[in-house]
């Protein structure tokens, strides 16, 4: 999500409030800025669980501990594949389990995305949703 925020024109703003004229002749209207608001979230939000398919599971040569990994480059460069099992089922139940994620966690993930930028992943994976109970020792380069 981070990434796909990232993505917007820092400067490109949306109109949010109320479109109504009040007694006095003004609007509660107000501009912020399009990559936080609450409707790019939401379409953000609707089209993450189908980027699963872009990570596959990798073991750690030495522990055989299994981590998920982006299998697919961003900018087109060339990955290290090597450990990497590339498994139609590893990326249906990352999609699974992502879908289950946003359906149970909308609201905190649209609010700590609409509002933080220090740490949201952190925040939100540990201290808010108890999603892992190690957050704090494992960085989560992909939420």
């Amino acid at each position: 999500m981070e990434w796909e925020i990232s993505q917007v024109d820092p400067k490109k703003m949306i109109q949010t409030g109320s479109f109504r004229i009040n007694p006095d002749g003004s609007q509660s209207v107000r501009e912020v800025p399009m990559a936080r608001s609450e409707g790019h979230l939401l379409e953000v939000l609707e089209e993450v669980c189908e980027k699963m398919k872009d990570y596959g599971e990798h073991a750690d040569p030495s522990t055989n501990r299994k981590t998920y990994v982006r299998v697919t480059s961003r900018d087109g460069k060339a990955m290290d594949l090597s450990e990497t099992t590339l498994d139609s089922r590893v990326s249906s139940s990352l999609k699974y389990a992502c879908e289950t994620i946003v359906e149970q966690h909308e609201d905190e993930l649209i609010e700590f995305f609409a509002h933080e930028t220090d740490n949201v992943k952190d925040k939100l994976c540990s201290k808010r949703t108890d999603l892992c109970d190690h957050a704090l020792q494992i960085p989560h380069d992909e939420l």
